[in-house]
Formats: C-alpha cells, structure tokens, sequence
C-alpha cells in the first residue's frame, strides 16, 4: 500500500476526535454511530471511529441511516461525506 493513504502520526499527535454518542441503549445510538464512522471516514481516523462506536465498518445494521446521510450530503453537496458514504455503501454486507 502507498505509504500516501497511511496515517504515520505518532498516536500522541493525532487529533482527537470527539463522537459525543448518545449512550448506547439510546434509540438514536445507530445513527450517531453511523455519523462517526462517516466522520472518522472523512479525516482518515476509521479505527478510533470504529473503537468509540463498537461498529465495523461496513455494518449492514447501520445501512439505513448511511443512506439517509448521503442523501443529506448530496443536498448539502458536502463531496467529502458523499464519498465516505458510498464508500461504506459499496462494503459487502455479512449473512
């Protein structure tokens, strides 16, 4: 892989990213989990994204509110967010 698409930061002097997720037995947990995932998507910190939210990448569960939020991105026309959510869009649902 081209060391372009890596992040080299040393953990320490890496941006902390703040999800603000509702607690998770909160109806609205999916679709803030959803938008952290895009957000971690959009400034290459899917792991820590994936980490605060118990969710992988691609998550079939979270379709549905991905869905909604490239709707709102293409409205907005938010490019960067579109592109993150097709991205996790195009990742192959497990059984």
């Amino acid at each position: 892989m081209s060391r372009a698409f890596l992040r080299d930061d040393p953990p320490d002097l890496r941006p902390q990213l703040n999800h603000r997720l509702p607690p998770r037995d909160d109806p609205s947990y999916d679709e803030a989990a959803a938008r952290a995932l895009l957000e971690g998507a959009r400034v290459s910190e899917i792991m820590a994204a994936e980490d605060d939210t118990g969710y992988r990448w691609g998550e079939a569960k979270l379709r549905p509110f991905v869905e909604r939020i490239l709707v709102e991105a293409r409205a907005e026309k938010d490019d960067r967010l579109e592109q993150v959510a097709e991205r996790f869009l195009r990742q192959p649902t497990s059984a």
